[in-house]
């Protein structure tokens, strides 16, 4: 009975999460210690990454690296990020993220130290989520200050 999401791009919804997030988890930081309330939102976080993991693989309809890559275009709507892409076959996808719109909005909202916990740490459990034999790889990220993100999907073969 939810709303449906997919109509606004996912920048809109993070912003709208991290309206709401961030200042709880700023609280929590202050009543219970950073390290502490970082570790508990982020095992939220993971949690609910996976579980949208699966739902994409059923709104893809697939669960191929194709399928995967497709059903993860709204993550790029609004201009969100520009990636250059590397390598494409249904086997691997390799790509640089070279903007990140994501980290730009959580530094305009002065939660540039909570954007990777939001955000970033979410790729790995969605990606498990949506199938386990994809791997990611991932080395870095403009959200920790790096120039670009590494992203580097590996589907196993059987």
């Amino acid at each position: 009975m939810g709303a449906d999401l997919s109509q606004i791009g996912m920048l809109a919804q993070r912003e709208i999460e991290a309206r709401i997030a961030g200042p709880l988890i700023k609280a929590f930081m202050t009543e219970i210690g950073e390290e502490r309330a970082l570790e508990i939102a982020q095992g939220v976080i993971t949690a609910l990454a996976r579980e949208g993991g699966k739902e994409l693989r059923e709104l893809a309809d697939g669960d191929s690296l194709v399928d995967f890559a497709k059903a993860t275009a709204r993550w790029s709507k609004d201009d969100a990020v520009t990636s250059d892409l590397v390598e494409f076959t249904p086997e691997k996808i390799s790509m640089n993220t070279t903007r990140c719109r994501y980290a730009e909005m959580y530094r305009e909202l002065g939660m540039a130290e909570l954007g990777f916990t939001l955000s970033c740490a979410r790729d790995f459990a969605l990606v498990e989520g949506f199938n386990p034999k994809i791997e990611l790889k991932r080395t870095q990220t403009i959200m920790e200050g790096a120039d670009h993100c590494d992203f580097r999907f590996t589907l196993e073969k059987d």
